[in-house]
């Protein structure tokens, strides 16, 4: 007899509750957000993924790492794990975690919860709060149907914000999922505010800019009523910096006016 497997979708990495036999799809990919590859839908395995690849950390700020899986997995976006006197957190989700990536982490002050932008994000996510004793994993209950394996250790929460930590915020804006989240550092970028903003306010290649997308594999823009509840959300907080998922997705400074000129510039172009 089969044992069961957790295996996971090596398109976008999400992990699938144990079964016999590989999931018949994927349905992140299948969503017009994502996209499955022209060779079909692949499977493999945590097991498989530790035996020919490890996780790097890189300091980018202080108090503040970047995890990022090498040779490159699945959409390739890095976790942060953010240090705070309070705790720590680990915001968004990468498919590997093993032992070397637990000791490593505990070497660093270890992490107390999880927090996690959209569900193109939520790969392993289980298997990370199982490695260190089952820490709550907060996802947005708008998200709540892209879940592919659930467990008890999430928490789903509702509104509009939560605070994490003591100057740690989830942010509900929308947009690319009905529940992407953003996450507000109050002490980031020498105390100026950081944000962390994921698929939801995306860095681009002058990073003085983002935008907005509704899919960004297959280029599917977003209205002008969802970008303008973007960036209402974030009003309200201060930020100086805007930290994307990529290596180098940063807006060093004045990441607040950024977002601001960048969302007319968007909307404007939509409308011509």
């Amino acid at each position: 007899m089969t044992e069961p497997t957790t295996f996971l979708c090596v398109t976008c990495g999400t992990q699938f509750p144990p079964s016999a036999h590989p999931p018949s799809s994927c349905p992140i990919c299948e969503d017009d957000r994502q996209y499955v590859r022209q060779t079909g839908q692949e499977w493999t395995t945590l097991a498989q993924l530790r035996s020919s690849h490890q996780n790097r950390f890189d300091s980018i700020d202080p108090k503040l790492t970047a995890i990022r899986t090498d040779p490159l997995f699945a959409i390739s976006q890095h976790a942060h794990m953010i240090e705070t006197s309070d705790g720590n957190v680990l915001w968004d989700c990468i498919s590997l975690v093993d032992d070397a990536t637990v000791d490593e982490v505990k070497r660093r002050g270890g992490v107390s919860t999880i927090a996690i932008s959209h569900p193109h994000f939520y790969s392993s996510m289980i298997e990370w709060s199982r490695a260190f004793g089952g820490i709550p994993i907060h996802l947005h209950a708008d998200n709540r149907p892209w879940v592919m394996r659930p467990d008890s250790t999430i928490s789903f929460w509702e509104g509009d914000s939560l605070e994490l930590l003591p100057g740690v915020t989830l942010i509900r804006c929308g947009g690319h999922f009905p529940g992407s989240t953003v996450l507000h550092w109050a002490s980031g970028a020498d105390g100026k505010g950081a944000l962390f903003t994921s698929d939801t306010i995306n860095v681009v290649a002058d990073r003085n800019w983002v935008t907005f997308m509704y899919s960004y594999p297959n280029s599917i823009p977003l209205n002008t009523s969802a970008v303008r509840i973007i960036v209402q959300a974030v009003e309200p907080y201060a930020f100086d910096r805007i930290y994307g998922s990529w290596p180098g997705a940063v807006v060093q400074t004045d990441a607040k006016a950024a977002v601001r000129r960048s969302a007319e510039r968007y909307i404007a172009h939509i409308s011509e």
